[in-house]
């Protein structure tokens, strides 16, 4: 009888260590959250939005909104950061956010 109440005290004890872990790890979670957005967070660039058409490229598209002067290759790059692209496809009817600046 007293191995099943050790059991018993044993188990109640590795819950509540548990429930302790996860409350802790979703209080960091929060405060690291609050932290980033009140800290070093830059508000996001204006952007305009692009709908993609047949025959369009990274390329024009950046090319017809970066300034004059400017390297088209950094507007590219910017334009696959803002819509979290991880290659140069892109396809007739899809929406991109474009740098307004």
């Amino acid at each position: 009888m007293a191995h099943g109440a050790n059991t018993t005290l044993r188990a109640s004890f590795v819950a509540a260590a548990v429930v302790v872990a996860v409350l802790l790890l979703a209080s960091a979670v929060q405060a690291a959250a609050d932290l980033g957005a009140e800290v070093g967070d830059a508000p996001p660039p204006p952007t305009v939005e692009h709908t993609v058409r047949t025959g369009d490229n990274l390329w024009t598209i950046a090319e017809a909104h970066t300034p004059h002067g400017q390297d088209v290759r950094m507007t590219i790059d910017a334009i696959r950061r803002l819509n979290r692209l991880e290659t140069s496809t892109i396809h007739a009817g899809q929406v991109l956010f474009i740098p307004a600046e």
